[in-house]
């Protein structure tokens, strides 16, 4: 998503994306924050100036330059959060000083001047509809929010949910694996809409995206129960990830052993499910 010559990607038919200047082993090359339009606006974010309503997903770091980027697009009417990671958040009460626009997340703690978002509602802004959509795992605040009228197939902004390369750390415990599951296969059912990830350039076809994920996640399922076979039922998290991560660097052991500890939970909570007597 890196254009050398000009900040600004057109990520979509009704967005744009930027990147924030915040690479990490965490955050590939940053984060992605993006401005939805209508494109009857005209609005070319970084060329001309508009007077005309724009809505912010995710504003990303404290970086002044960044947020002023955002601000200068149009007329802001909204700002939403896909979960309340800092790199997603940390300039949001900068950014709203700037636009006076309100902050809307699942979290109340992360909203501005407007009520929490509710999974399932439909919002009208800047001539744009969006759909919410509930899914929790990475975190539990995690949300998407759809485009049904972008493009033939339209669109998900899906934060860290889903990535434009790689896999999702799981943020045990307020992540867990259980419902990050289910909130794949809610997305694989929204078919072939193009996929807008937080980090990471954007993927077509989120059902086929979101199938990859869901084998990815069973695989290290599989991969975990034979470690445990190995090391025993009760071995630690940092031995089940030495033993099934070793290829991992060491600047996302942290990351590997959230992972792990939510798979491990997970899989003990479906063996303390299997032997309850059943009615």
């Amino acid at each position: 998503m890196v254009n050398n010559s000009d900040p600004w990607t057109r990520s979509s038919m009704l967005t744009w994306s930027r990147l924030a200047p915040n690479p990490g082993p965490m955050t590939l090359e940053g984060t992605n924050s993006y401005v939805i339009v209508n494109p009857a606006s005209g609005i070319h974010p970084g060329r001309s100036t508009s007077t005309k309503g724009v809505v912010v997903v995710d504003p990303g770091p404290l970086d002044e330059p960044h947020l002023r980027a955002l601000a200068d697009c149009g007329a802001v009417e909204l700002v939403l959060i896909t979960h309340h990671h800092r790199d997603h958040t940390a300039g949001s009460s900068r950014f709203h000083e700037m636009t006076g626009a309100p902050i809307r997340a699942l979290d109340p703690d992360y909203c501005i001047g407007a009520a929490p978002l509710i999974p399932g509602e439909n919002i009208e802004a800047a001539d744009v509809q969006i759909e919410v959509i509930a899914t929790p795992g990475h975190t539990a605040d995690s949300l998407c929010f759809a485009l049904p009228d972008d493009g033939e197939n339209g669109s998900v902004l899906t934060g860290d949910t889903i990535l434009g390369r790689g896999s999702t750390v799981i943020c045990y415990p307020d992540g867990r694996l259980g419902s990050y599951l289910r909130s794949l296969e809610t997305l694989q059912r929204l078919g072939p809409a193009l996929v807008l990830p937080a980090h990471g350039p954007v993927r077509p076809e989120l059902a086929a995206v979101a199938g990859e994920y869901l084998a990815h996640r069973h695989s290290r399922l599989a991969q975990l129960r034979a470690a445990l076979l190995r090391l025993g039922p009760e071995a630690s998290v940092q031995a089940v990830t030495a033993n099934v991560y070793s290829d991992v660097p060491e600047s996302v052991r942290a990351a590997a052993e959230l992972s792990v500890a939510a798979q491990l939970d997970h899989l003990r909570r479906a063996e303390a499910d299997a032997s309850q007597p059943r009615p």
